[in-house]
Formats: C-alpha cells, sequence, structure tokens
C-alpha cells in the first residue's frame, strides 16, 4: 500500500510522538524525509537522528528534544504544500513563522532547506513545512 502524502506521516508521527512525551520515534525512510529531518536537527527542534535498516526496511529514529520543564521543543507543526494544492513561492514570499520565531521548511533547487537560509540564498522553491 502506497502512501499518498509521506511528509504529511512524518509530521503528524513527530506531533503525535511530541504530544505523548516519547523519547524517540521511527518513521519509514526515504531522501526528501531524511532531508526535512536534517532541517530540523540544524535548526535544534530535534536532539538527533539516525538512518537505519531494519531486516531490510530503511528507517529513520528521531530522537525528541525537550525543555528542562518537559515541555517539548517543537510546540506546532504544519504541512504547508500537499499533494492536491502544492504551494511554490519566491525567496521573498517565503513564510515567517510566528513572526520569525518558527522556521518554513523549503525545497529549493539547491535542496531542502529553512526557509531563512532560502532568502538568504534568493531561492523559492516549495513551502513544505512550518515548524515553531
Amino acid at each position: 500500500m502506497s502512501m499518498t502524502d509521506p511528509i504529511a506521516d512524518l509530521l503528524t508521527r513527530i506531533r503525535n510522538a511530541t504530544q505523548e512525551k516519547h523519547e524517540k520515534v521511527e518513521v519509514p525512510a526515504s531522501r526528501l524525509k531524511a532531508n526535512v529531518v536534517r532541517v530540523l536537527k540544524d535548526e535544534g527542534y530535534i536532539r538527533n537522528f539516525r538512518l537505519q535498516r531494519d531486516g531490510g526496511i530503511p528507517t529513520i529514529k528521531l530522537y525528541l528534544k525537550y525543555a528542562d520543564d518537559g515541555s517539548s521543543v517543537i510546540r506546532g507543526i504544519r504541512r504547508v504544500s500537499r499533494p492536491g494544492l502544492r504551494q511554490y513561492t519566491g525567496f521573498e514570499g517565503i513564510p515567517r513563522p510566528l513572526s520569525g520565531a518558527g522556521i518554513a521548511i523549503v525545497s529549493t533547487s539547491k535542496g531542502v532547506m529553512a526557509g531563512q537560509r532560502a532568502r538568504a540564498q534568493r531561492l523559492g522553491g516549495e513551502v513544505l513545512a512550518e515548524v515553531w
């Protein structure tokens, strides 16, 4: 059975795991998901991640990050572009979630990166998700 929107599945698994205060979560791996997770780690929203093969099936194990009081570092995570309605924008139109307190994850011609980095490089693309 194929999945219609694997990025939405990744974000939903992360959202559910943070609500239940899980230390880690495993998701089926793909190159795009690995790039999205790399951006989350680079921006400080997760502690770490590991690509692994369990019985021939590639998976990504994410280690979630929590503050000292036990609250999740990820307050909200939202899919922007969907298979039914793709959201493309130029570099000046990249969203700034919570007036810059969050990040947008953008798929550009130079790879998947945070919105702030895409604006600095003057690159537009598909806005995959917003995290705050």
